[in-house]
């Protein structure tokens, strides 16, 4: 494996976990726990947590374009293709819909004007969920398959892409 494929492809494993790690330590843990200081106020929770997920979905954007790019220089298998692809419209989801969506519910809150009940939370956890196990398993298949193109056990990694 040449050295631009070898860099490429840590790029892309470490893309892949570091977001996984990112998503897991924010979304399922400092999120849930916040609430749980002593002293913490719903409002100051929400204030806070609008801040933390912004610089989050900042962070998890420029780990997907990296995850992107080297995917595609690489052109790995397709059923790791498509796994980050549906990783990557979680996010677009997450961006476009369910964290304005979210984030004006809060704000209304702060107002004093509680919105009316809603399912937008779950259906946020869920799509982490799911995002979070895809970014794990998308990680552990890319680097077995980097391995194995390493190791030549792939002799023409694009034929991967059809039987894979």
């Amino acid at each position: 494996m040449s050295r631009s494929r070898t860099t490429a492809s840590l790029l892309l494993v470490l893309a892949l976990l570091v977001w996984a790690g990112m998503v897991a330590g924010i979304s399922f843990l400092e999120a849930p726990l916040k609430f749980t200081a002593p002293r913490i106020t719903i409002p100051l929770g929400l204030g806070i947590g609008r801040i933390v997920f912004a610089a989050l979905n900042k962070v998890e954007l420029m780990l997907a374009a990296i995850a992107v790019a080297s995917s595609l220089y690489l052109r790995v298998p397709v059923r790791l293709g498509g796994a980050l692809g549906v990783v990557v419209t979680i996010l677009a989801l997450q961006t476009l819909w369910l964290l304005p969506a979210l984030d004006v519910r809060a704000l209304a809150l702060l107002a004093g004007h509680p919105a009316p009940p809603s399912s937008l939370h779950l259906v946020y956890i869920g799509l982490e969920v799911l995002k979070l196990l895809l970014l794990l398993l998308t990680g552990a298949g890319v680097h077995a398959w980097s391995l194995r193109v390493a190791r030549g056990q792939v002799l023409n990694h694009r034929a991967t892409q059809h039987t894979a």
